[in-house]
């Protein structure tokens, strides 16, 4: 993508702030043929821009081959490059992102004199996009993301001119699109017990940001998946449980350090309430065995008690008697 109008018009200024500095000082001999130079070098500068300028054709020029996208292009929302009348001609319309149009109207056509997505590669593609759309932090961390790094960029999710989603120009519907490569997590959501993506309540989108994101806060940062963070760098679960958000007087240090991944499959499970485990017991049994020195006591965590006895089904459901397991502001057992 030509980016040279913008470079060579702040260079030229940078010279004229240069030469009437120039002008107020004193200098020897050396210093007259130095400003000389500079004026060379800013006179070559403007002829330079007005030659580029002078490729830019406008976008009614490409309505002679490519009418259908031209006439249905006002509903675009790149549209507004031509309506705010205010862009220069490298920022506006389709030469804003094809390039400087003059010698692909010469050729009378062809992909080799023109920037064409079909052919520049995921890295170009990247760039391209990324001229106007890197302003956000949502897309701050977007060249180091998975998708990047498998060579999935914009073109690969976004349709510009033949969307088939009422916003963000994606290709397709957002589910349909995220499955084409995420089959397994297609699968989970069809199990008993999941969320109700397939029947539109949520999208992906909201617990990930497909265009990458910051390490996560929680789980040590080992498996963020690009899930994005929310408020005070929470998991996004907290976004609709937010009664699970706390701070509680006595926090379950498996939910406030390792997360809500620690018990629940996040995206669908055959067990109820989305658990890990068919029964509650097991589930607290992988950490509560006892096991390790660590801890605000500096034993472990708790072992459970000798009056516990898991044969017994009165037993089996811990959070009969632990009612508040996402933390608790009166007992140190989350007992109420």
């Amino acid at each position: 993508m030509d980016c040279g109008g913008s470079w060579l018009a702040s260079g030229s200024f940078s010279l004229t702030i240069l030469l009437r500095s120039r002008e107020t000082s004193h200098g020897g001999p050396w210093l007259d043929e130095v400003v000389k130079l500079l004026r060379v070098v800013q006179a070559a500068l403007f002829l330079t821009a007005l030659s580029n300028a002078s490729d830019y054709v406008g976008s009614d020029a490409c309505k002679t081959c490519h009418a259908l996208i031209v006439n249905q292009f006002f509903r675009n929302p790149h549209y507004k490059s031509i309506a705010s009348g205010t862009e220069t001609p490298e920022n506006t319309g389709c030469e804003s992102c094809h390039g400087p149009g003059k010698a692909h109207i010469d050729a009378r056509g062809g992909n080799a004199t023109i920037v064409a997505f079909s052919e520049i590669g995921p890295e170009k593609t990247l760039d391209a996009c990324l001229r106007c759309h890197s302003q956000t932090i949502s897309r701050a961390n977007i060249r180091r993301s998975v998708h990047t790094q498998e060579d999935v960029v914009c073109s690969n999710c976004h349709s510009v001119h033949n969307s088939k989603s009422p916003k963000f120009l994606l290709a397709r519907k957002q589910t349909e699109l995220c499955y084409t490569c995420h089959a397994s997590v297609k699968a989970q959501f069809s199990m008993p017990f999941k969320h109700r993506v397939n029947e539109g309540v949520v999208e992906c989108t909201d617990c990930h940001n497909p265009h990458g994101t910051f390490a996560a806060s929680w789980r040590m940062s080992s498996r963020p998946r690009m899930v994005d963070q929310k408020e005070a760098n929470e998991e996004p679960c907290l976004k609709c449980h937010a009664d699970k958000r706390g701070p509680f007087v006595y926090e379950h240090a498996s939910v406030r350090i390792d997360g809500c991944e620690t018990c629940h499959m996040p995206h669908g499970s055959t067990n109820a309430k989305m658990l890990k485990r068919p029964t509650i017991f097991t589930v607290c049994l992988e950490c509560h065995n006892g096991a390790g020195s660590f801890g605000i006591a500096n034993n472990g965590a708790i072992h459970l008690s000798s009056t516990h006895n898991m044969a017994d089904p009165r037993y089996q459901n811990c959070t009969t008697c632990h009612v508040r397991i996402h933390g608790s502001n009166a007992d140190a057992l989350f007992m109420r």
